[in-house]
């Protein structure tokens, strides 16, 4: 796979050796089990998975080089590059303004931008209204285009089958970015629909199968369909395509579910495909591997488990969810969080605040914790955090001592 030019302070040598190490022994990344580090009296876990995937690296190479190449322009990003705040603080301090905020609310008006400037798509992309209105301002959105080829993938694979006479069903969180960009991108080709979550799902099976009136459907999905979707006619056939950070289980789960609705609604036996679209290609290999990596990690026994990420980063927030189902989960955003051995500070997904918590970590010796991060977060952080809690909890001496063994073998 290619490699990245990244800055060199979001990389960590010993969290390279480690991957070197489990990559060379594991070529086909068949072995999810965890990687087991002893620092004299803490044991951390560490997620055979994780960190920055081929989209985050090729986003961040491209945004670094726009800035370099540009002296002297002004350099925008239509909003957050990707859901790091550390990395979307670095390009800041370069200069790089914003023009929205993840939501989509304008921190700024479009009549101030013009043809001198620079403008750079985030990792999850845009949509086409966006990039026509650059167009017209004589902007060409493609120049600094950080979209994730997967990102990609999904819109390419949802315009062939939307050609092919398939209603597109989004799974994804309606307001992220990525999901309005590849709304966006499908619209334009066939009837689109959102669907958040697996309840939202079984609703829409409501309509497929008749059992609620079609005017209904236009207040329960307001702001989640296309313009001139007809309920009666473009659900007959159908295609699930996901934004690409989901909980890659839930998303085969919901096709799954529709798949069999349909099959059953028609009549069908084995091959449904005159009905349902088989779109399983479209899943992310890097949120498989990463949430894969979560399962085979909660296998061992621990005493707690940190994520870390940005707060409104989707995909760090489905590892956190993967992992509470089984113990303590504290989703952070850098080692600052940790602020003494007995007080964390973290975000609570359930209530989206961040709050601080007391005595997280047990008494009990030797303390076993289990780290993993999100796609958008440097291997840098991810080594500070484990730098800073072996330094909570006396064992400074053991990291240090075991980084060097780590990457004198890589």
């Amino acid at each position: 796979m290619k490699s990245f030019d990244v800055p060199v302070h979001y990389r960590s040598p010993l969290i390279a050796a480690i991957k070197q190490k489990r990559k060379a022994a594991d070529k086909m990344k068949k072995d999810f089990t965890p990687t087991v580090l002893q620092l004299g009296s803490l044991q951390v876990i560490l997620a055979r998975h994780f960190g920055f995937c081929y989209g985050v690296e090729n986003a961040i190479e491209i945004a670094f080089r726009a800035v370099a190449e540009n002296p002297g322009k002004r350099v925008y990003l239509l909003s957050e590059m990707i859901h790091n705040p550390g990395v979307n603080a670095d390009l800041q301090a370069l200069g790089v303004h914003f023009i929205m905020d993840t939501g989509g609310k304008m921190l700024m008006g479009w009549d101030e931008l013009d043809s001198n400037d620079i403008v750079i798509i985030p990792a999850f992309g845009t949509t086409l209204e966006l990039e026509q209105l650059l167009r017209e301002k004589g902007i060409e959105p493609t120049r600094y285009e950080t979209t994730c080829p997967f990102v990609e993938k999904v819109w390419n694979r949802a315009e062939k089958i939307g050609k092919d006479g398939y209603t597109i069903v989004v799974h994804g969180k309606p307001r992220h970015e990525e999901t309005r960009a590849t709304f966006s991108h499908s619209k334009a080709n066939t009837p689109t629909v959102v669907v958040k979550d697996m309840e939202q799902a079984q609703h829409l099976a409501r309509y497929i199968k008749g059992e609620l009136a079609a005017e209904q459907f236009y207040t329960d999905f307001k702001d989640q369909y296309s313009e001139g979707f007809d309920v009666a006619k473009d659900l007959q056939r159908i295609g699930v395509v996901n934004q690409t950070t989901m909980l890659a289980s839930e998303t085969q789960a919901i096709a799954d579910y529709l798949k069999e609705v349909v099959r059953r609604q028609y009549g069908l036996q084995d091959d449904v495909s005159s009905r349902f679209a088989d779109t399983r290609d479209t899943l992310c290999y890097a949120t498989n591997d990463n949430q894969g990596a979560v399962q085979g990690m909660l296998e061992a026994d621990a005493d707690l488990a940190l994520v870390i990420g940005g707060y409104n980063s989707s995909n760090t927030s489905h590892l956190v969810e993967l992992c509470e189902q089984k113990l303590p989960t504290y989703f952070i955003k850098d080692e600052d969080c940790l602020m003494s051995a007995s007080t964390i500070r973290h975000f609570d997904l359930h209530t989206h605040t961040e709050q601080e918590s007391d005595h997280y970590l047990p008494a009990t010796r030797p303390l076993k914790v289990m780290i993993t991060s999100g796609a958008s977060c440097p291997d840098a952080l991810v080594e500070r955090v484990i730098g800073r809690l072996a330094g909570i909890t006396g064992n400074e001496e053991a990291l240090e001592s075991l980084s060097q063994s780590w990457e004198a073998s890589a």
